[in-house]
């Protein structure tokens, strides 16, 4: 992720050109490709959602997840004519059903009412000229703070999954039972990490599938009374409370979706941008402006179909890699989504230790932007560590995004450097002090 934001103004004229070799095989076996990579979020993100206590149906959930990446990931190749793939985020996801609907006790319809919303705010912020001002006031060390503090969370709940962690009254966390759960993280990380060492698409699928299998001949697991059903648009499409959202304690949930997705979008549509050459003449990103209005609707359709904050993938590098050019690859990819519609009841028989190396693996490529984060200035090091540290402790995105403005702030006036605070990351500042006494 580049140190700020001043390229992204962009030409989203329809007749720019790519300079670089486009060919019909290649977008189709790059969009494969991206499905490959992506598409264990099928599986993934509605065992999230439907994490007991939730309240919401798994099927309902995954008809959402695939609803959702089908509409999108065709949006993005016919509007945007990108080659990027879009998805129920990893990390938001996992806000909304813990932080959001199991630790604050917000009924989901009025949490995906919270993502509707939020898609809206970021709709507005991506066809303004507010998307750029965000952008440029926003530290680098926090955006890339902020990935890492979800790398861990996601890590957490993996290793929660497979029963390594538990909680404790006395001292919060303590190690697990280590039983065949642990056995089978272990076995899913190395299956994962071969097969990505070899560059392979189905990495994290075959992972998924290799423990799913061994947990159902060895009757740790139940396999499916059946492979196939019907998509169920009865249980949350359409289910959420749009009006129930709009209360001023929900705001800060609001506001760290936005943010989350704006982040997120952002370093994925520049840094893939970046890497696999989908630039212009002067290096900017092409299509960035339809691009990010694609991920915004995303976000909002989210809340229609009934599932968390939809984002662009960064996943979508391998398909480019593999010869994805255009947004003709970004439709084959979509049409890849839809027969996962139909396999509701093999996706339920998963276990939740099955994922968990995934989860592992995702955390670990999220945690991996700290590494350039400047630890050795206070006032930069300390607003981005206490980012990283909060968000896994408090399951809550949104506390460390706000405290990390705050302190970023306060820190810089501290040390006599308050000129270079940009006006708009005071105002920013300003909002998460308001946001962190109203959700207290």
């Amino acid at each position: 992720m580049p140190s700020n934001f001043a390229t992204l103004q962009t030409n989203d004229s329809a007749s720019q050109q790519p300079s670089y070799p486009v060919t019909f095989a290649g977008d189709v076996i790059g969009g494969i490709t991206t499905f490959f990579t992506m598409a264990y979020i099928v599986v993934v993100n509605p065992g999230i959602l439907a994490s007991q206590g939730t309240g919401m149906a798994f099927s309902g959930v995954l008809t959402a997840t695939v609803v959702l990446a089908f509409a999108m990931t065709l949006m993005m190749g016919l509007y945007a004519r990108l080659p990027f793939a879009v998805a129920p985020g990893m990390g938001l996801n996992a806000f909304f059903t813990f932080t959001i609907v199991l630790r604050q006790q917000v009924p989901w319809p009025v949490a995906l009412g919270i993502v509707f919303w939020a898609g809206v705010l970021f709709l507005i912020v991506s066809a303004t000229p507010l998307r750029e001002q965000i952008a440029l006031a926003i530290p680098a060390g926090l955006r890339l703070a902020t990935a890492g503090g979800i790398g861990l969370l996601l890590t957490l709940i993996g290793l929660r999954n497979a029963g390594l962690i538990e909680s404790d009254p006395a001292t919060l966390l303590r190690i697990g039972t280590l039983d065949h759960r642990a056995v089978f993280l272990v076995a899913g990380v190395l299956i994962a990490v071969a097969l990505m060492r070899r560059q392979s698409p189905v990495a994290f699928l075959a992972a998924i599938f290799s423990v799913t299998a061994v947990a159902w001949t060895l009757g740790y697991a139940a396999p499916p009374e059946r492979l196939v059903s019907s998509p169920d648009f009865s249980s949350v499409f359409l289910k959420l409370d749009i009006v129930g959202a709009l209360r001023l304690s929900l705001v800060p949930a609001m506001v760290t979706i936005l943010f989350t997705d704006l982040f997120d979008s952002l370093s994925t549509f520049i840094g893939v941008a970046s890497a696999a050459g989908l630039v212009d003449r002067d290096g900017k990103p092409i299509n960035l402006k339809r691009g990010l209005i694609v991920d915004a609707c995303a976000t909002f359709g989210a809340g229609l179909a009934g599932t968390s904050p939809g984002t662009a993938y960064v996943e979508s590098i391998a398909g480019i890699r593999m010869g994805a050019r255009t947004g003709r690859a970004s439709i084959v990819t979509a049409l890849c989504f839809v027969p996962c519609l139909f396999v509701a009841p093999l996706a339920a028989a998963v276990p939740g230790y099955a994922t968990a190396a995934v989860l592992v693996l995702v955390g670990l490529t999220m945690f991996q932007t700290v590494t350039t984060i400047d630890f050795r200035s206070l006032e930069d090091g300390l607003p981005a560590f206490v980012t990283i540290v909060l968000i896994p402790l408090t399951l809550s995105i949104s506390q460390g995004i706000l405290w990390g403005f705050l302190l970023h702030a306060l820190l810089y006036a501290v040390v006599g450097r308050a000129h270079e605070v940009k006006p708009a990351l005071w105002i920013l500042a300003a909002v998460s002090a308001g946001l962190i006494v109203l959700e207290r």
